[in-house]
């Protein structure tokens, strides 16, 4: 399902570049970031101040050229599977990042993924890419029967589980992507979360929204 980059936002080109290796990963944020701090030469890192746009610039191209491998994929217990997703917008529309973190039936935490969306996109275009991330990297990796997702975007909810025509701008070609992920899951449902709900997508929504931030480089 992603063996090649999942559409974007438009993403300054440090952005971009980070978006790329992380898609070499599957999308794992842990990953991506240990292996960009190993490239970055010195005490530096990802988001290390005293990286300079140039040393970050060279080790992301070091490693897309050098070629990268997906971690091992963990066995899940069962073909049922929760998927946890959130969006992130500073400044609604802002830089923006997605995350999902994929739970087997036994609460174990199988995917860790995050990724910038946007330079400049809103919160709801974020939740929606968070969910087609999600999807997409639980059908690469997995034959789920029974999903349940869990999200607090009641847009996004409303579009995609009550049937609704998108009601933000341009999320088009993910609303169709979710629907066609989802077409191949046999019994999936969703659960709303509230803003007090625990939520372990967050914080990598955050880590994307920090990578969109990046600035021309």
């Amino acid at each position: 399902m992603t063996d090649d980059s999942l559409p974007a936002e438009h993403l300054p080109p440090l952005a971009a570049l980070v978006d790329e290796v992380l898609a070499e990963v599957g999308y794992e944020v842990a990953a991506a970031t240990d292996a960009v701090d190993d490239a970055v030469p010195g005490y530096g890192g990802l988001f290390d101040p005293a990286t300079t746009r140039d040393e970050l610039r060279s080790a992301l191209e070091e490693l897309l050229a050098s070629g990268l491998s997906r971690p091992p994929t963990p066995e899940p217990t069962g073909d049922a599977f929760v998927l946890y997703v959130d969006g992130s917008s500073r400044g609604n529309p802002g830089p923006a990042g997605a995350g999902a973190v994929i739970v087997d039936a036994s609460g174990d935490q199988l995917a860790r993924l995050g990724r910038p969306v946007g330079s400049r996109a809103g919160n709801n275009t974020a939740e929606y890419v968070a969910l087609q991330l999600g999807l997409s990297e639980l059908l690469a990796r997995y034959e789920p029967r029974r999903l349940e997702v869990r999200i607090d975007s009641m847009t996004v909810i409303r579009d995609v589980w009550g049937g609704e025509d998108p009601t933000e701008p341009g999320v088009e070609a993910y609303s169709e992507a979710v629907a066609d992920a989802l077409s191949s899951v046999p019994n999936h449902r969703y659960t709303h979360l509230a803003d007090s709900d625990p939520n372990p997508a967050d914080a990598l929504a955050t880590v994307g929204a920090d990578i969109a931030a990046f600035g021309p480089g």
